[in-house]
């Protein structure tokens, strides 16, 4: 297969991306055709649709033989079928993600809800179709009982000394830290996490269901 765009976004550690596609996100992700596909045909009557389907690379996993795999809002102990999980590590490195199309500039597509990296790797793109993709009535396995699963973002604790950050950053990291990115099995409220977005370095620490924002530095 064949590269035929690439995901930028301020995604630039692995750490923090969601682990699921939210397509309310007000997170955008552009999409950059590489040539010959950067060309108005090749997307020519996309403006049509709302969302759109992104095949993608999980470039920095490695192909994976295992059978089973630990899905980390089960605790990151339980087992399960790697082809009853969305984990990276699979035989092949494949993502598929549903993502909200903004809009078109200069031949870019605009996007949201992408739970892609900074650079990913995208090999095709399809039109997503409500009648034929969507199904309100489909079961979501053991997958369900984490579905609505949120901390509360508190910033009280943030550091004066802290840089700026604007509304809209404000907005995405609440929305990234509300996913509660550590590990499921780190559940230490005493240890600092800290993660990049948008050039900011965020540190933070979890006691109970609420997240606070403790530093904030630049990049």
């Amino acid at each position: 297969m064949q590269i035929i765009a690439h995901a930028h976004n301020a995604f630039t550690d692995k750490f923090g991306i969601p682990r699921q596609p939210l397509t309310d996100s007000v997170i955008e992700t552009r999409i950059v055709f590489t040539p010959p596909f950067r060309h108005p045909d090749a997307i020519r009557g996309i403006e049509g649709f709302s969302h759109i389907w992104l095949l993608w690379e999980f470039e920095h996993s490695q192909p994976s033989k295992s059978l089973t795999v630990r899905p980390p809002r089960l605790g990151g102990n339980t087992r399960v079928g790697v082809f009853a999980t969305r984990s990276p590590f699979r035989p092949n490195p494949i993502g598929l993600t549903c993502v909200r199309l903004l809009r078109i500039e200069n031949g870019e597509l605009i996007v949201a809800g992408a739970d892609l990296r900074d650079g990913t790797p995208i090999y095709d793109i399809k039109p997503y179709l409500p009648w034929a993709d969507s199904h309100p009535d489909a079961s979501g396995g053991f997958a369900a009982q984490a579905r609505d699963y949120r901390l509360r973002v508190d910033w009280s604790q943030l550091k004066e000394a802290s840089v700026a950050i604007t509304e809209r950053q404000k907005q995405a990291l609440e929305e990234i830290l509300s996913q509660d990115p550590r590990p499921s099995y780190q559940n230490d409220p005493e240890r600092v996490y800290k993660l990049d977005f948008d050039k900011l370095n965020v540190a933070f620490r979890v006691i109970e269901d609420i997240l606070y924002v403790t530093e904030i530095h630049l990049i």
